[in-house]
C-alpha cells in the first residue's frame, strides 16, 4: 500500500532533521558564492583571508624553520612582508618546507592585490555604467520629447486640414 501523504511529509522531515547543518564557514561561504558580492564584503573576505596566511605563514615557518625564526614575530613580520610582496630579505627560508611555505604566501599576496585591485576597477566601471546609463536616459527622454512635439504639431495640422474639408463638403 502507498504511503499517504502526510506519511511522506513526516519521512522527510526526519530525514531534515537527521541532516547536518551546515556551520557558520559554510552558511557565509554559501550566500557569498550564491548572490554577487558587494565591495565592501569582498574586501573583508580579502582581508581576512591576507590575515590568516600572515598569522598562519608566520606561525608555520616558525614551527618549521626554527633556528631561522626565532620567534613567532619574526616569521610574521617575513610573512606580512612577503604576503605584501616587499621581502626585504632580512629573514629567509632556508628549508626546502619553509620555501614551500614562502610560495604559498607569495602567490596569496599576488592574489591579494589582483582582487583589490578587481574591486577597485569594477566599482569603477560600475560608476561609470550608471552615468552612462542616466545620459542614455535622457538623450531618450529628449527623442520622446521631440517626437512628441512633432506629433502634437501633425495631430493639430490634420485637424485644420479636417475642418477645411468639412467646410468644402458643406458648400453648394
Amino acid at each position: 500500500m502507498a504511503p499517504t501523504q502526510p506519511q511522506r511529509l513526516t519521512r522527510v522531515g526526519e530525514r531534515v532533521k537527521g541532516a547536518a547543518r551546515p556551520n557558520l564557514i559554510e552558511r557565509r561561504m554559501t550566500k557569498f558564492l550564491r548572490s554577487p558580492p558587494s565591495v565592501r564584503l569582498a574586501a573583508s573576505v580579502i582581508v581576512t583571508a591576507t590575515t590568516v596566511v600572515v598569522v598562519g605563514g608566520g606561525a608555520l615557518i616558525r614551527v618549521l624553520d626554527p633556528h631561522e625564526y626565532s620567534s613567532i614575530w619574526v616569521g610574521m613580520w617575513w610573512s606580512l612582508q612577503t604576503v605584501t610582496t616587499v621581502g626585504y630579505g632580512d629573514v629567509t627560508p632556508h628549508k626546502t618546507i619553509g620555501r614551500l611555505v614562502g610560495a604559498f604566501v607569495m602567490l596569496e599576496g599576488i592574489a591579494f592585490l589582483a582582487i583589490t585591485t578587481a574591486a577597485i576597477t569594477s566599482t569603477f566601471v560600475a560608476r561609470a555604467e550608471r552615468e552612462q546609463g542616466r545620459a542614455d536616459e535622457e538623450g531618450v527622454n529628449a527623442a520622446v520629447a521631440r517626437l512628441e512635439a512633432r506629433f502634437d504639431q501633425l495631430d493639430d495640422r490634420l485637424e485644420q486640414l479636417d475642418s477645411k474639408m468639412s467646410e468644402l463638403a458643406n458648400r453648394p
